[in-house]
């Protein structure tokens, strides 16, 4: 799967979801269309998402993560395995997500079931990464105590030594996930906090959806 500004997905785009967006049929197709309208208007990290997990004595977690890629079978991220968000992932494997597109007014939200990507999908975006972030990922002991900024960059020069000609390879820790989604809900800002929101459900993730409405 590749980054997100690019990626190729099966689903159509709706025409004129953008009139009235209550009446799309299907999610995926709409929030290809928001999107890409935020891809354009946003200053930064369009991709930024919100990721909720919960830890083994089920107190939720929260952090922004960046989407690296998406389709029909779901939405993928990046991190340590032994990151904290990794270690709860693996106890409790369900996550939600949040979009906010301050510019446009929007947010999505999406929860499912969650699931690791192949190594072939994470060697491939590994390989897309810059040598800096890709040294930083054999590096950082993610969620670990860190002594000083200065051992940090110590280690990052021990890596960057082992890995002075040719490329590097994706740590065995690091990996990627997939948020299937099972609910998504579009909100956009109306006047007077009388906004509109309609959220798509199902039963599963081999099932169909459905659309209700919501009151704001």
């Amino acid at each position: 799967m590749t980054d997100p500004t690019t990626i190729k997905h099966q689903t159509t785009l709706t025409s004129g979801t953008s009139a009235d967006f209550t009446q799309a049929g299907e999610p995926f197709a709409l929030f290809a269309e928001w999107f890409a309208e935020a891809t354009k208007s946003e200053p930064n990290d369009p991709n930024a998402m919100a990721l909720s997990t919960v830890d083994d004595g089920g107190l939720p977690d929260v952090r922004m993560v960046l989407m690296k890629g998406y389709d029909e079978s779901g939405f993928v991220f990046y991190s340590h395995k032994a990151s904290q968000k990794g270690r709860e992932l693996a106890a409790n494997p369900k996550a939600a997500l949040l979009f906010h597109w301050k510019s446009l007014r929007r947010q999505v939200r999406i929860r499912g079931p969650v699931t690791p990507v192949t190594d072939e999908e994470a060697d491939a975006y590994f390989a897309t990464r810059p040598k800096q972030a890709q040294l930083g990922a054999w590096a950082s002991k993610q969620s670990q105590p860190l002594e000083s900024r200065f051992a940090f960059e110590q280690a990052i020069a021990k890596v960057a030594a082992q890995y002075i000609i040719g490329e590097v390879p994706r740590p065995a820790g690091w990996s990627g996930w997939r948020i299937a989604p099972v609910s998504m809900e579009f909100w956009h800002d109306r006047p007077f906090r009388l906004h509109d929101r309609i959220e798509f459900r199902r039963d599963a993730t081999d099932r169909p959806w459905t659309k209700v409405r919501m009151y704001p």
